[in-house]
């Protein structure tokens, strides 16, 4: 049976002080501490060997692994296992082998301070992280809190509030949260101005203008909202595509000629934690999509320059794959190889060609396969019939 040997203890502000006898008296019997420039000096009779952090994350692991046996403290803030490191030891060391210390995280100690449930906000970091990913996070009413990554966090949030129509939104910022020096800055949105401490968890009361831009979670953004050329995966077509595609916590997806990447961002908007690779040959496509990706909210969209199937060779295997053009055999034999148990292919044509194509496969490996057509209305004028758009063909199917 493993015994563990390593202890991950949540510490607050308050230190020492903080800590359940039983955590503390792991502290007091720890041969090694490691711990960073942050956590507080711990003072006798706690006389184990003090380690700094190593970085990067890797140097973490092998100094720990290289004190296996031994008794180890490693202090991290908070609760170790919420937005924290001591999740990453737990994926890199086995768990049996870890003792977790849980400590009130900044997320539960922000919200007693504004009054909040917790069952009704989202919690969210950037400490590290692309700011720019809060902002899928954006709706009417919505409570955020959010672990930021410097003084000049809360500024940019501000601004990208303020230029999607919420600006009245109500912020606030707190620094050294249990502690004797703890601070409180307030204002909203379009006033933000305060210089605050670089270490610091941001709430937000979102509050929506009339005019305010409406980006729901839900697949559909209105095509206006992408920067793009004609080969656009339209907004209607995209929404069923990404119903069959089933974004999922934590999947991955394969954006075969992803274009101006919307179907990809979307997939990243869908679930907690997804990604998503987009494989684009063209420079001013990929271009395309990393702009969108930023000002939509998924900056973490990996984008590669290549075709298929050659380009999709060393991917990760994917959870889910999208083929919107240049569909052929050797792209699908290589796709569906590579696509994980349970995992959700579409894909689109609109030509006959294309059409036929996906009819072969179909006839080959079942699925689903339907026509989609859209005709937009204009009740303006005298008829109110519209050109309608190119039919597509869709052919969907689950690898079981």
């Amino acid at each position: 049976m493993i015994q563990p040997w390593l202890h991950i203890v949540g510490i607050g502000e308050d230190g020492p002080d903080g800590l359940s006898p039983a955590t503390r008296a792991v502290l007091e019997a720890a041969e090694f501490i490691i711990g960073g420039d942050r956590h507080p000096t711990l003072p006798a009779p706690i006389a184990a060997r003090r380690i700094d952090w190593p970085s990067p994350f890797a140097a973490l692991v092998e100094t720990l692994t290289s004190l296996r046996g031994r008794r180890v403290v490693m202090l991290a803030t908070g609760d170790p296992l919420w937005f924290s490191v001591g999740a990453r030891v737990g994926r890199a060391i086995d768990p049996a082998e870890i003792v977790y210390h849980p400590q009130i995280s900044a997320f539960q100690l922000a919200a007693a301070r504004m009054g909040w449930s917790m069952a009704d906000l989202e919690t969210l970091t950037v400490h590290g992280r692309p700011v720019e990913q809060m902002i899928a996070f954006i709706q009417p009413d919505a409570r955020l809190l959010i672990l930021t990554t410097g003084s000049d966090t809360p500024g940019r949030i501000a601004r990208f509030l303020s230029e999607r129509g919420f600006g009245a939104s109500r912020m606030s910022v707190f620094a050294d949260m249990g502690g004797s020096d703890e601070r409180r800055f307030d204002a909203t949105a379009e006033h933000w101005c305060d210089e605050v401490p670089a270490f610091n968890t941001l709430a937000v009361e979102c509050i929506a203008a009339p005019d305010a831009a409406l980006l729901p979670r839900v697949p559909g953004l209105p095509d206006t909202m992408f920067r793009a050329d004609e080969t656009m995966t339209r907004q209607e077509i995209r929404a069923a595509t990404l119903a069959k595609l089933m974004p999922m916590r934590g999947a991955l997806l394969w954006d075969i000629g992803t274009g101006c990447g919307s179907v990809a961002i979307e997939w990243m908007r869908g679930a907690r934690h997804t990604r998503a690779i987009g494989i684009e040959p063209r420079a001013e496509r990929r271009a395309m999509a990393a702009a969108n990706a930023l000002a939509l909210g998924t900056p973490r969209l990996e984008l590669i320059d290549g075709s298929a199937p050659d380009a999709l060779d060393g991917l990760a295997p994917p959870d889910a794959i999208f083929i919107g053009g240049g569909l052929d055999h050797a792209t699908f034999d290589a796709a569906w190889a590579a696509l994980r148990p349970l995992g959700r292919l579409v894909a689109n044509a609109s030509t006959p060609d294309g059409a036929a194509l996906l009819a072969d496969l179909h006839r080959q490996h079942g699925g689903r396969l339907v026509r989609l057509t859209l005709e937009h209305l204009d009740t303006t004028g005298d008829s109110p019939g519209a050109p309608g758009l190119a039919p597509v063909t869709q052919w969907s199917l689950v690898k079981r």
